[in-house]
């Protein structure tokens, strides 16, 4: 019984791990992408029992286990520090040229305001942008930050996509866009640093695929890429922020990347799961700040938990576009071009069809 019991576990680790390669928008098979830490430790586990099993079963479940074991672990592995860092390591000096960002999904219904401006004050960032932030947590957060953060963008709304955008920085040209749905914003904007220079930002949070939030993938893919394209066709040094529902390795962020050119600061220094902060054992990397080749790193933290079910995350960015050739940048062949055209005109498609 242990046998059988142990190939059908095997076996079922075979099946996620192919079902998150099929190119399908269904939430049950786009989920699969997620836990991928989670499969690989299962995998090892089977590999370990898999020594009390008898033959012709033990073999079997050593190829599976071994099987999936190097796959979830290859798709991990760029997201650990032994492997080389896509975002160079700033340099000291020259802070004009740099600016610290705090992202933080407040959670809707948490109440514990007081936990996120208690880290606000300690980190002092430049930007705070928070996201299911609904019109109690702008009632908070305004007294708060207004003097210090006085540059804001208010998005508040009451179905978990609020987002307030909080500056020390001037922000320039800033508009809010609807992007492929009607109740879910995106805020796109030029921060002006110390040092007089212009940066792009966008900040997003798009629908997750998920029962009771979306049936499909389709829409949040076709957000991220809808906005990978423009950041290929404008060329402007950018930062991409906010919780993306989607995991650093999945096949859309990693499509994303490619399409954009955009530049993971995770990728050779950690995960820095930042959801669910209530249990260790299901954490993943959900809230992203990605860069364009211009910038450098000096910093990345997950924070402390405030109450809500993701941690906070800081980057501390610099702005070094002489340094954009030590970068090696994602990019696109044809069909991932033509990948993203198809996701983004489908998702634009459906939308239509549903408004009707």
């Amino acid at each position: 019984m242990f046998d059988i019991l142990l190939t059908v576990i095997a076996a079922a680790l075979v099946a996620v791990t192919i079902l998150a390669r099929l190119p399908l928008f269904e939430w049950w098979a786009r989920a699969c992408d997620f836990p991928r830490v989670q499969f690989a430790v299962a995998a090892a586990l089977v590999l370990g029992l898999s020594a009390f099993t008898s033959q012709p079963w033990q073999v079997s479940i050593q190829i599976m286990g071994l099987a999936v074991l190097l796959w979830q672990g290859w798709r991990i592995l760029p997201y650990t520090p032994v492997w080389p860092r896509q975002v160079q390591t700033a340099q000291t000096g020259n802070e004009d040229y740099c600016f610290t960002v705090l992202v933080a999904n407040v959670l809707t219904s948490n109440r514990n305001a007081s936990g996120l401006l208690e880290q606000i004050e300690r980190w002092q960032p430049d930007l705070v942008l928070t996201l299911e932030s609904d019109q109690w947590w702008q009632d908070q957060l305004d007294p708060a930050l207004a003097a210090e953060w006085p540059h804001a963008v208010r998005i508040p709304q009451d179905n978990l996509y609020g987002m307030h955008l909080y500056s020390r920085l001037p922000l320039v040209d800033t508009e809010v866009k609807w992007l492929v749905q009607d109740d879910i914003p995106s805020i796109h904007t030029w921060l002006r640093l110390r040092s007089g220079d212009t940066v792009r930002l966008y900040a997003l949070h798009p629908r997750p695929p998920a029962p009771g939030e979306s049936e499909e993938s389709l829409w949040r893919d076709a957000e991220l890429l809808l906005v990978g394209k423009r950041i290929t066709k404008r060329q402007d040094p950018c930062i991409v922020m906010g919780d993306l529902n989607d995991v650093a390795w999945s096949r859309t962020t990693r499509l994303f990347c490619r399409v954009s050119g955009m530049l993971d600061p995770r990728r050779g220094r950690g995960m820095f799961s930042s959801f669910h902060a209530d249990y260790w054992f299901l954490r993943w990397p959900l809230d992203h700040l990605f860069s364009s080749e211009h910038f450098t790193l000096k910093h990345m933290y997950r924070l402390k938990p405030f109450g809500s079910d993701h941690f906070p995350i800081l980057v501390k960015f610099c702005y070094r576009p002489s340094r954009s050739g030590e970068h090696e940048n994602p990019e696109a062949d044809a069909e991932d071009q033509e990948q993203a055209r198809e996701t983004i005109g489908e998702g634009r498609a459906r939308k239509q069809k549903e408004d009707r």
